[in-house]
């Protein structure tokens, strides 16, 4: 089994070992893996934070030790980089953009230097919100984890990294997560909606506000009103998503 860590700000995770393939997800500055299978330009991994699946460029991550990757899986109080943009320095003076939620812990693995805010312990459920408003008016990006374009459960799953909860890359992952509520009433700012389709499969997943309000990414990350049917977009005054389940995760 090989090993390996992305050294750059933001890498695509595609679902095929080709440039044109469908981005799925994104690494961040930091993230580890476990490598499948390895190719002469690609890599098949699966990430250690979700177990998500898919290729990337060989040029675009270091390898490293078996013990280098345990030594961060037994990491319990990751460095999450907590300004919408940030920057380490490497060894030649050069500057390396970090984007939010970036996990800076194993700076001495690259040789680096950080000296930004960041988060390092679980946060109280109240700060989800305020994190979850530093995404806002990101642009919408399928496989997207930044605030320079995001999907929605990028967008869930950054907010609760950030704040040292953990979840699952895709909304209907999410989903299986977490005590399901029965009325909206029952839920607290910080819980999740989950919405389906017609086929009835989720597929998409806001974060829910104080006064019936989500926030979600929509086009962009925004903010609409939320009731028993579904989210009730503000600019078309129509619903835009059926609700399927309310999940309280913390």
């Amino acid at each position: 089994m090989q090993f390996g860590i992305c050294h750059l700000s933001i890498v695509p995770l595609r679902a095929q070992p080709e440039d044109s393939s469908e981005m799925s997800s994104q690494l961040l500055y930091g993230d580890h893996f476990k490598v499948l299978e390895q190719r002469k330009c690609w890599s098949k991994i699966r990430t250690a934070y979700d177990n998500y699946e898919g290729w990337i460029g060989n040029v675009q991550f270091l390898a490293i030790s078996e013990s280098d990757y345990d030594q961060l899986e037994n990491d319990r109080n990751p460095r999450h980089t907590s300004d919408l943009v940030s920057f380490v320095s490497s060894g030649n003076n050069s500057l390396i953009p970090l984007v939010m939620g970036s996990n800076v812990g194993p700076i001495d693995i690259f040789g680096h230097n950080f000296d930004g805010d960041h988060i390092d312990c679980t946060q109280e459920k109240s700060h989800l919100l305020d994190t979850a408003l530093l995404y806002l008016n990101a642009p919408y990006l399928w496989g997207g984890k930044t605030p320079f374009g995001i999907d929605c459960s990028g967008l869930a799953q950054m907010v609760y990294k950030i704040n040292g909860y953990r979840l699952l890359r895709d909304a209907a992952q999410q989903a299986t997560q977490g005590e399901p509520l029965s009325f909206i009433e029952e839920s607290e700012p910080g819980d999740l909606a989950f919405f389906d389709n017609k086929e009835g499969i989720i597929y998409h997943v806001g974060i829910i506000m104080e006064n019936n309000y989500i926030i979600h990414s929509h086009g962009k990350v925004r903010i609409d009103r939320l009731d028993h049917t579904g989210i009730f977009n503000t600019d078309t005054k129509s619903y835009s998503h059926k609700l399927r389940v309310i999940k309280k995760i913390i």
